[in-house]
């Protein structure tokens, strides 16, 4: 024991004296970042600026398939196990958000750069501010979207352990003052973003124009329908309502910033002849001129799985892959006609027979280009193979049609239905077939976004398209819809009718512009952009659209199947007709009450600040 006391000794005596340098203890941690090395190094703030980026929140965008089928643009054919997209009520916490977590990091942030951040030049450091301020007013924008008023937090809020947390229990802020507080925050940051003026994926000064240009768009709208309702939806305090009085002003403040983004270095997406595919490849290019603000993802690194969730069936890369998404024949019929007709397909004559089409697709011929970069349709096709939508045939038997559908998808037509001689198509691989899971119940599947990348439906390497978060193309919708509100209807119109040229329309195709055709040129411009659900919140006619009635088409998803006529020795043998079916698997109606206007306030939160006012009709 004494040899080992003795070892010891020597081996600490020798083990510090070999140490010739009296800093040895305090070397760098290569495992810790501290304070003074986060806040003063440019790649570790960019590394924390990916953090909030990609903590931006949204309801059904960022290729949320899901929430995509929750509207009425689209129903759910994926995994039976997700079918109460297609059988619910918008509940009373329907879109919820309060993220003060959130604004709690983005608030510690800015008080550490501030204080710690000594190293930096200070063209630097106020680009990180300012990138923080922009995170953290776009929180407040989702949240006063779903929420109203909520109470404006800019710092820290640090319990003294006093037994009174009645310091930190702040009231919710009046509706429009959080509306304010985003424009005056992008007001005051719009000129510290210059060196990310090229980005597409970090603010800059356009996207600050862009939140402008969006936000006060909706305080304008919400100001002005709000007080239109016959019973608006307001609190005593106004932390929900928007004084009618303001709404001028907002529409000004919206459109200046439009116009000002409309002058930049963007322009519309016009790169491909077709202007179909132009308009599908302005979302699923990166080398576009449209886009302003994005969320990246790459292969290898970062990627998304919307090609592997609403892949045409027949064209899987994957065996598991799923068909989830399947638009509705309201959003294909909001598409107009080129020549000026209404969108609504010509499937029966004035006396109620089926019209006969010499091909599948020729129903949906001279349609606005912008349904094809929407929407898969049948005799369309997806990375240059032709897809197969065939419901079934139609037998000419007793003096009327009977629309059959094959057992198993892909199925040939042999003589099962006394149909010798006829063969050909029965249904087709990719459907519609009703009830089905995992391929289309409404005969249509969704183009956008559904990345046509090699392996991008497949699991293994899936899809890096980005998700736009801002694009030109609703800052003309956003210019027009102000423009008009303000009387201005003449520069209102020239924006709506350089949206539809683009989109394969004459020059000037709209001479007698309506608030209808703007809302219509939203829905169909903007289609899964994360927007139909907040315009029509905004504008206060979600309660009327979504009534809950089973004979409305909106508030209904309805599907159009095509079936190939096989009746030999007819003139139209060969041809096809259509049917417009509900869905099986749809099971409710779309009832969005007035209540839903403002989702509503979590109990928990109500119980820990009594100051927090509960939304209306809660």
């Amino acid at each position: 024991m004494k040899k080992l006391y003795t070892c010891l000794a020597l081996f600490v005596c020798l083990g510090f004296g070999g140490c010739k340098h009296d800093n040895w203890l305090d070397r760098d941690s290569k495992t810790l970042i501290t304070d003074d090395q986060l806040w003063n190094d440019p790649k570790l703030l960019t590394s924390l600026m990916a953090n909030y980026y990609n903590r931006l929140p949204t309801l059904h965008g960022v290729f949320n398939s899901g929430g995509m089928t929750e509207l009425d643009d689209a129903m759910w054919s994926g995994h039976r196990d997700q079918n109460g997209r297609n059988d619910f009520q918008f509940g009373d916490d329907y879109g919820r958000y309060w993220d003060y977590g959130l604004i709690r990091d983005i608030n510690l942030s800015l008080e550490n750069i501030e204080t710690l951040g000594l190293q930096l030049t200070e063209t630097t450091k106020k680009q990180y501010i300012a990138e923080m301020r922009f995170v953290r007013a776009l929180v407040y924008f989702e949240m006063v979207k779903r929420m109203g008023g909520v109470p404006i937090v800019t710092k820290q809020m640090i319990y003294d352990f006093s037994g009174d947390p009645t310091p930190l229990q702040l009231p919710r802020a009046k509706e429009h003052e959080v509306y304010d507080f985003i424009y005056q925050e992008m007001e005051a940051i719009k000129e510290d973003l210059g060196n990310n003026a090229t980005s597409k994926t970090r603010a800059n000064k356009y996207t600050v124009l862009a939140v402008q240009s969006r936000a006060m768009l909706y305080a304008a709208s919400l100001a002005k329908y709000n007080g239109l309702m016959a019973e608006p939806v307001v609190t005593a305090g106004n932390e929900v309502g928007i004084p009618a009085a303001m709404a001028s002003d907002y529409y000004r403040k919206s459109l200046a910033a439009s116009k000002e983004l409309m002058s930049g270095p963007f322009t519309l997406f016009k790169e491909n002849p077709d202007k179909g595919v132009n308009f599908y490849e302005m979302l699923n290019k990166k080398t576009g001129s449209e886009v302003i603000f994005a969320k990246d993802f790459a292969v290898g690194l970062k990627v998304h799985r919307f090609a592997h969730e609403n892949i045409v069936k027949s064209l899987t890369e994957d065996n598991e892959a799923t068909s989830g998404i399947s638009p509705s024949l309201s959003l294909v019929e909001s598409f107009d006609y080129l020549d000026g007709r209404k969108g609504t397909l010509q499937d029966r004559d004035a006396n109620g027979n089926y019209i006969a089409y010499a091909h599948i697709d020729d129903i949906f011929k001279n349609k606005d280009a912008r349904l094809y970069g929407t929407v898969i349709y049948p005799g369309s096709s997806f990375r240059n193979t032709a897809v197969s939508i065939q419901a079934g045939v139609a037998t000419w038997q007793n003096g009327a049609y009977q629309l059959v559908t094959a057992p198993e998808l892909g199925e040939q037509l042999g003589d099962e239905l006394g149909t010798a001689n006829a063969g050909g198509l029965w249904t087709g691989f990719d459907g519609p077939k009703d009830d089905a899971q995992d391929v289309s119940n409404t005969g249509f599947y969704i183009r956008k976004f559904v990345s046509d990348a090699p392996a991008a439906s497949a699991r293994g390497t899936s899809a890096a398209n980005w998700w736009p978060w801002f694009r030109l193309g609703e800052i003309y919708l956003n210019a027009a819809e102000a423009s008009f509100e303000l009387g201005q209807v003449g520069e209102a119109t020239q924006y709506i009718n350089t949206l539809r040229e683009r989109a394969g329309f004459p020059a000037n195709s709209i001479s007698t512009l309506t608030m209808e055709i703007i809302r219509n040129e939203r829905r169909v411009e903007l289609a899964f952009e994360d927007h139909r659900f907040f315009d029509l919140k905004r504008w206060r006619l979600a309660h009327i659209i979504w009534n809950g009635a089973e004979n409305d088409p909106n508030a209904v998803v309805r599907g159009l199947y095509g079936y190939r006529v096989v009746r030999l020795g007819h003139a139209d043998h060969g041809k096809f007709i259509y049917a417009r079916v509900k869905p099986s698997r749809f099971r409710r109606a779309r009832f969005f009450r007035l209540a839903n206007y403002y989702s509503a306030i979590e109990q928990k939160v109500l119980d820990n600040n009594p100051k927090i006012v509960r939304n209306p009709l809660h």
